[in-house]
């Protein structure tokens, strides 16, 4: 479709749709005198010793502007709307003063009555009929008395911003209260720029918080705003704003309604309507708050209605999930009957928190247009409701469909009225209760009679501002400092169905008064979504969550709520959707391949299961079984001469030093525990020490027996046992001595090695005083170095038993082993580490045990005829 004849085909379509709504109307058109130009038939009156005024919201009208050519006089063009729902405002604030004039309780002796006109949403409207509130006659003529006074003591009204401070402006100069319903207050700081007005409605601040609750409780974080144009929507979106930055969710897109002037306005240029509409039904945006003012709500209906039109005819809904704000009741207006309402299907909105309240619905059904008098606002709801005509009807008899009067309320859609009490309804119904209960606190207060003709409208002030009850539906009433209402929000869900007809779900509410702040209640299960997204919760962000494993990285250039994924770096992971920042594990644990998940760290020691594990102590017990072996033979045979040649004591203290040695490398096998680490390198370190003492010693006693067989020499007397007694226990006592003091200050104890093996925790055993623990080994070293250098000395003396040599084979062996494990001990990590050192415990045993003793099992078991006194004597010779 080319663009001109798209604009021609949309030019007639909206004529198709408004020409019948003007038509319709010019029978309500009046032109009204000099004298009182504003004559309207829109009123409700009832007479009472107390007035409470009320600017109702029914109809919307545009009114003819003065060309100054000709005398002043206002003119009204067209009442285009009349909107329908409204009327049960009109109707709570009569049923609300029906139930104060029933009650025995409050204000026994005195009628409340009241007086409604109409705002017609309209600055000059709203002035005139505020004034005529203030008027004793019906004619417009404040601050003049003449003898009839109004007793007007407060008014309620309106739902809209701007009509609140039109009233209130013209209220405050009489210090008349004021009860609106307006969601945001009509300037900044009302409290002190309106001392005389106050809300029945949460605060502004809380309802922003609501929506900023609602979209974290979905991750929503990719929306668009529809705002007004006009400096109430521009309000709204600077408050938004921030809140929505503080809490990382951007705003996509921010479209200005106009009002319905202003489409008309714009009739011949509709190409800017048309990209609006397009851009409201974009796929990548499936989230909009909406500031629901019923303006501006109506643009959005046309916008939606043009869309599905001219470019999808066959796309009878869009799906997006609208929030709507608290000011928002679900309507359809009298010449729009045929829009689509499950374009809303599955919206959600604020609204002040509302009750059942018994009695309304049957009200209702009380309803008759002939039998309500006085009430200038049913007939025209009557008729446009059920689109029909009363017989007296100055309205062009071309509709033959007639009122009878019996139609049910029930039977109109939800859009059109509703039987429950709406929350603006409710809010209007507590307003009048707060009036009556003010005014009932101050007849009490009264020491004498009050005299409602002299009654003055500000002493109500002190009384309302402190105001606090309990309605008929059990819920408490009571202003702040602000003068705004104590209470939550509701959160409705809108299930709109094909026949118009709607159900007002109450899904969850907003706490402001929790301690942690404003707390979000919400029953998701009872959430019905749109039909397009099939009852799943509906995603709204830039791009697609980043999977686990992944981090967001912003793009540049673009709002911050877009980003690319870039994989985790290695050793850190992300393990939830949409993080900034990968982190690390926990010591314990290691990143798994896809870097989403942290695994627990395996042990790593050397287990009795391990293969190498099951070598070392393989090779430990076949060690220690050859040393009983060893030993058994030397006690079976502990009467030959080779036996007894070499300090017998000595041998058997040195091959079960060795034993032990060999079982002590046994200690090392296994996971570390306290007790094993004490006696690991301890219990090393004293045997080993006392294998060498016996090493030394025995080679001392060969070399001192020698010298003692010389004529004259004095060693004689330092041959024997005691010598070799006090060699072993001295050397061993200083190992016992180092030992304990290592014991004593900075003891071994099991540690966990988190970062030198990955994917495992090395456990090991700490030990404690590394200077400790090589003075040990040093001290062992020592004793090792100085049985070497004796027995290397004396490995040539002429003895048939001489061990001297083999002793000096041994401590080379013994020497060697350790040097080499000084280095291989601190190049290797893990089990490893461990297995060096038993390896060089079993190597350094093993050495000294088959260098010293394999040779003389080799005597004893095959060549006992050398293992004999004479043979001794004879090598000896």
């Amino acid at each position: 479709m080319h663009g001109m004849e798209r604009v021609f085909l949309l030019q007639l379509l909206l004529w198709q749709l408004l020409h019948p709504v003007l038509t319709k109307f010019k029978a309500y058109d009046t032109i009204c005198s000099m004298n009182d130009p504003f004559q309207f038939p829109y009123e409700y009156c009832k007479t009472g010793d107390l007035i409470i005024g009320g600017i109702a919201a029914q109809f919307d009208c545009l009114l003819e502007i003065s060309n100054f050519v000709e005398p002043p006089e206002t003119k009204v063009v067209d009442e285009l709307m009349v909107m329908l729902k409204n009327y049960q405002h009109v109707l709570s604030l009569i049923f609300a003063v029906k139930q104060i004039n029933e009650n025995p309780k409050i204000l026994s002796n005195l009628s409340i009555g009241f007086h409604i006109y109409d705002s017609y949403n309209n600055a000059k409207m709203s002035y005139h009929n505020t004034l005529k509130l203030l008027s004793a006659q019906r004619r417009t003529a404040p601050n003049y008395n003449c003898g009839k006074q109004s007793n007007l003591i407060a008014v309620i009204g309106g739902l809209d911003a701007k009509v609140s401070l039109h009233m209130a402006t013209v209220l405050g100069i009489y210090k008349i209260p004021q009860i609106a319903c307006c969601v945001f207050a009509p300037v900044m700081n009302s409290n002190t720029q309106l001392p005389f007005f106050y809300r029945m409605i949460p605060s502004e601040t809380n309802q922003y918080m609501g929506v900023i609750q609602l979209l974290l409780y979905f991750q929503w974080k990719w929306i668009g705003i529809i705002s007004p144009d006009g400096d109430k929507g521009e309000k709204f979106v600077q408050a938004l704003l921030p809140l929505l930055s503080q809490y990382a969710i951007c705003a996509a897109i921010i479209e200005r309604t106009l009002s319905l002037s202003g489409v008309l306005e714009n009739f011949e240029s509709f190409e800017p309507l048309l990209a609006m509409a397009v851009s409201l039904s974009s796929p990548s945006i499936k989230v909009y708050i909406v500031n629901a003012d019923p303006q501006a709500v109506s643009c959005l209906k046309w916008l939606l209605y043009l869309y599905h039109s001219i470019e999808s005819p066959t796309q009878l809904t869009i799906g997006k999930v609208w929030i709507m704000t608290a000011q928002w009741d679900f309507s359809s207006e009298t010449f729009h009957r045929d829009f689509d309402v499950q374009v809303f299907h599955g919206a959600l909105s604020l609204a002040s928190h509302s009750n059942e309240v018994l009695g309304f619905t049957e009200f209702l059904h009380s309803l008759h247009p002939t039998s309500s008098k006085g009430d200038g606002f049913i007939r025209i709801f009557w008729e446009q409701a059920f689109n029909c005509l009363f017989p007296d009807s100055n309205v062009d008899k071309e509709n033959n469909n007639y009122c009878t009067g019996e139609e049910n309320l029930e039977n109109l859609p939800g859009t059109l009225f509703e039987m429950s009490m709406t929350s603006q309804s409710y809010s209007i119904y507590n307003a009048v209760h707060a009036i009556a209960n003010a005014f009932h606190r101050m007849f009490l207060s009264s020491t004498s009679r009050l005299d409602p003709p002299n009654l003055l409208p500000w002493e109500l002030h002190r009384f309302l501002r402190t105001i606090s009850f309990n309605n008929s539906a059990g819920d408490t009433v009571s202003f702040d400092e602000n003068g705004e209402l104590v209470a939550g929000f509701d959160v409705i869900n809108w299930v709109t169905f094909p026949n118009k007809s709607l159900l007002r779900v109450k899904v969850g509410w907003l706490d402001p008064q929790t301690l942690h702040g404003h707390k979000l209640t919400l029953h998701e299960e009872a959430i019905t979504w749109h039909s397009s997204f099939n009852q799943n919760l509906p995603i709204a962000l830039c791009n697609e969550k980043c999977h686990p494993g992944y981090r967001r990285k912003r793009k540049e250039g673009e709002p911050f709520c877009c980003y690319s994924c870039v994989p985790c770096p290695v050793g850190k992971i992300s393990d939830q959707k949409d993080m900034d920042n990968c982190f690390r594990c926990p010591e314990d644990q290691f990143p798994n391949e896809s870097r989403n998940q942290c695994i627990a760290k395996r042990l790593h020691f050397l287990s009795f299961l391990h293969p190498l594990g099951i070598t070392l102590a393989f090779l430990a017990l076949l060690f220690v079984l050859l040393t009983i072996l060893i030993l058994g033979v030397f006690i079976k045979n502990q009467n030959t001469p080779i036996v007894r040649a070499n300090n017998r004591d000595l041998t058997y203290s040195l091959l079960i030093s060795l034993l032990l040695c060999f079982l002590c490398s046994l200690l090392f096998i296994g996971q570390p525990q306290i007790v094993t680490c004490y006696l690991r390198q301890v219990t090393f370190g004293i045997i080993f020490t006392v294998a060498v003492s016996c090493i030394l010693a025995k080679t001392i006693t060969v070399v001192l027996a020698f010298m003692a067989t010389k004529p004259g020499s004095r060693m004689r007397k330092w041959v024997g046992r005691r010598l070799a007694t006090l060699i072993l226990f001295g050397c061993s006592f200083v190992q016992v001595s180092f030992c304990a003091v290592w014991l004593c200050t900075a003891p071994p104890f099991p540690d966990f090695d988190m970062h030198s093996l990955p994917g495992a925790i090395r456990v090991c055993c700490n030990e404690g005083s590394v200077g400790m623990f090589y003075c040990v080994l040093g001290y062992l070293g020592f004793l090792a170095i100085v049985s070497f250098t004796v027995a290397f000395l004396a490995r040539k003396l002429p003895d048939s038993f001489n061990e001297a040599k083999f002793i000096t084979f041994s401590m080379l062996v013994f020497c060697s082993v350790w040097l080499s494990f000084i280095p291989s001990y601190q190049g290797t990590k893990g089990e490893y580490m461990v297995a060096v050192e038993i390896f060089s415990i079993l190597a350094s045993g093993a050495g000294l045990l088959s260098c010293i003793f394999f040779p003389k099992c080799y005597l004893i078991i095959l060549r006992p005829e050398l293992n004999i006194k004479e043979q001794l004597i004879k090598r000896t010779i």
